[in-house]
């Protein structure tokens, strides 16, 4: 939900209590630009985890082809992309052997 901050004074309680009891996220804007957003105390969490650089990225699901199954929380997240320089590439690079 986006709204404007002196909207949101009149309302604060409400807000808070949408992104507590609702799970919303509540965007702050002032003269039409983001300023500020309500999150939940978990994802306060969260964020302030990243920002500290304690967060490591973990596959929790994949997806096979009778559905998703649990993966342990042990195994880091597959790099997806692969830097390649432009220019004429060597054969099998990129691929797997």
């Amino acid at each position: 939900m986006e709204i404007a901050v002196t909207k949101a004074r009149k309302i604060f309680a409400e807000l808070v209590n949408r992104v507590v009891y609702g799970g919303e996220e509540v965007v702050l804007t002032r003269h039409g630009k983001t300023v500020a957003g309500i999150v939940s105390a978990d994802d306060l969490e969260l964020l302030r985890r990243v920002r500290a650089g304690r967060v490591e990225l973990r596959l929790a699901e994949t997806i096979a082809d009778d559905g998703p199954r649990h993966v342990p929380d042990s195994v880091p997240l597959p790099i997806a992309a692969q830097y390649r320089p432009p220019g004429p590439q060597p054969p099998g690079f990129g691929r797997r052997p």
